[in-house]
């Protein structure tokens, strides 16, 4: 039992420390990514990973390998896959003419052997399964690993039997932007009411929860009344000063909740034992 529960607070504590150093280099990325985006630069690291002359329109790359990709981050300091979309939109745009559209790039990417040059496509393929922090492999690691801690919010909901509607239901009510859970009932955490639940499978930094304040939580808190953040991953002790306003952060699913029920119980129980004393 011991070695369980020490196994499962390491796996807890190698998952928050990936969160972690993902939200770092996420928030590196976005103060460095538009320099990347300049022509003069696209086209530098166009021609220093192709071996054909400036003006030939098809490219050579070099042998798909690992190091390939790891020669990416080294020399020009970002991530594997998002060189691969620069790399990859220069490429069509060369074929066309034109730049190709983000519909054909999205499918390119997550499908390589669409590419028309082959090396390319391998050369594409390295790049995003190489990649910790970006590109569609990592985005369908990150929608799976929220859904598994959406569905275990409803776990934990169901346990306590308090009924709620989640996102798909309240979307088929035609809501258009909720929060993950809805309680039929509010509930208080730390005595704070909670109408709604929000479910993040992240790290919360101060830049990526200031904007999902701006973009849902404040939202939320205007639709439905104030609710609860759950950064599964933890998040920085200092964000949590919201609660007077309605926004309260966890990082785990509150074993504290008081029910209107349980609220009922506990102001009777005065009442009940004034009985027993006369």
């Amino acid at each position: 039992m011991k070695m369980m529960y020490a196994c499962k607070c390491c796996y807890i504590v190698i998952r928050t420390s990936a969160a972690l150093a993902f939200s770092l280099w996420q928030k590196r990325t976005k103060r460095t990514i538009s320099r990347h985006h300049a022509s003069d630069v696209i086209e530098s690291h166009y021609q220093r990973y192709s071996l054909t002359p400036p003006l030939m329109p098809r490219p050579v790359f070099i042998k798909a390998n690992f190091r390939f990709c790891h020669s990416i981050y080294v020399k020009v300091d970002l991530s594997p896959a998002l060189m691969a979309r620069i790399i990859l939109e220069r490429f069509l745009q060369g074929l066309d003419g034109e730049m190709p559209s983000k519909t054909v790039l999205n499918s390119m990417l997550k499908e390589p052997s669409l590419i028309p040059d082959p090396i390319l496509a391998k050369n594409i393929y390295q790049c995003t399964i190489n990649d910790c922090c970006y590109g569609p492999l990592v985005d369908c690691i990150k929608h799976a690993i929220g859904q598994e801690h959406e569905v275990l919010l409803r776990d934990k909901l169901n346990e306590r039997n308090l009924s709620f509607l989640d996102e798909n239901q309240l979307r088929a009510m035609g809501y258009d932007k909720t929060p993950d859970i809805i309680l039929e009932v509010p509930v208080a955490v730390e005595g704070h009411i909670v109408h709604w639940i929000e479910s993040k499978a992240s790290f919360g930094d101060d830049h990526s929860h200031r904007t999902y304040l701006n973009e849902q939580f404040w939202s939320y808190w205007n639709r439905f009344g104030p609710g609860l953040v759950i950064y599964w991953y933890g998040f920085i002790g200092e964000l949590d000063c919201q609660r007077d306003r309605g926004i309260l952060l966890k990082d785990c699913f509150p074993t504290d909740i008081v029910t209107l029920c349980h609220a009922t119980q506990h102001y009777q129980l005065p009442e009940i034992a004034n009985e027993d004393k006369e």
